[in-house]
C-alpha cells in the first residue's frame, strides 16, 4: 500500500477549481434574477396603474347645481 501525500498545491488547485465553478454559477443566476426582478417590477407598475385608473373612474362624483 503506497500512500500519496496531498500537497498544498493539490489543495489550492482543487479549491480554486471549486471556487471558479461556484462563481460562474452565481454570476449566471445573478443575471437571471436581475432580469426577472426588472420584469416583475414593470408588471407590478402596470397592475397598479390600471387598478388605480379603474378605481378613479368608479369614485368620480358629479355635482349638479341648479338655481331656484
Amino acid at each position: 500500500m503506497s500512500q500519496q501525500r496531498i500537497t498544498r498545491d493539490d489543495l489550492e488547485a482543487k479549491f480554486k477549481a471549486l471556487q471558479d465553478d461556484v462563481n460562474h454559477k452565481v454570476n449566471d443566476k445573478k443575471q437571471t434574477m436581475t432580469t426577472a426582478a426588472i420584469a416583475g417590477g414593470v408588471v407590478l407598475l402596470l397592475i397598479f396603474f390600471f387598478l388605480g385608473k379603474r378605481s378613479g373612474k368608479k369614485k368620480t362624483t358629479y355635482v349638479e347645481l341648479r338655481r331656484i
